[in-house]
């Protein structure tokens, strides 16, 4: 099979397993150091809301992820996207799994979020793999401010869905420090703020839809 094709027919395997099929982690879910304590209806919708705009993150990731090593060249690059790619298909799931728990549903607009995440791991990605790497540092630093804001805004009884955003800050953290380490150029600041601002759409949307 030759290389477009193949691309092309990865391309879409990942994008209907993203967006239809149970995502598998492999790594077990991340469990509470605290026992769970009881939550009022309203607790238990505003974690559902705010694990639904996490699980739209990672929907979100995947895209980049397929996207910047679709457009790569470096051989070497493509295995790093892929690698993390897969270690985002562990937060796709964990999240799916305390939406089901909390009794929430995922965002309607996943197919959306998902096709505007892959045009701008494109975009990231035809530009040279310095600034696709300073994309993903970037996009990575600012998933942990968010997740950081989450942590303060879960309810305090539910320590499942703070045991899930905890180990997904670490792991963020560490997926921008290899970009860096990778050779990631830093973006320029109207970027950085055009990112914050899409960023702030889709979490506002995502949080009722």
């Amino acid at each position: 099979m030759n290389r477009p094709l193949d691309s092309v027919l990865s391309v879409a395997d990942a994008a209907l397993r993203t967006l239809f099929a149970k995502p598998h982690a492999t790594r077990p879910t991340p469990s509470p150091e605290e026992p769970a304590g009881a939550l009022t209806d309203a607790e238990r919708r505003e974690a559902g809301a705010l694990m639904r705009v996490n699980h739209v993150g990672e929907v979100c990731a995947q895209a980049l992820y397929t996207a910047q090593a679709a457009v790569t060249r470096d051989p070497a690059l493509r295995a790093h996207f892929t690698d993390a790619a897969r270690e985002e298909t562990d937060h796709l799931a964990w999240t799916q799994q305390r939406l089901e728990e909390l009794g929430a549903r995922p965002s309607m607009l996943n197919p959306l979020w998902y096709a505007g995440a892959f045009g701008l791991g494109l975009v990231a990605g035809r530009l040279g793999d310095a600034w696709s790497l300073g994309f993903v540092a970037e996009t990575e630093r600012q998933v942990e401010a968010h997740l950081d804001g989450h942590l303060g805004r879960l309810p305090a009884g539910d320590t499942a869905s703070r045991a899930v955003v905890d180990q997904m800050k670490l792991d963020e953290a560490r997926h921008a420090s290899q970009a860096w380490s990778a050779g990631a150029r830093e973006l320029p600041g109207p970027a950085k703020t055009l990112m914050r601002a899409a960023a702030r759409v889709m979490t506002t949307v995502a949080h009722r839809v």
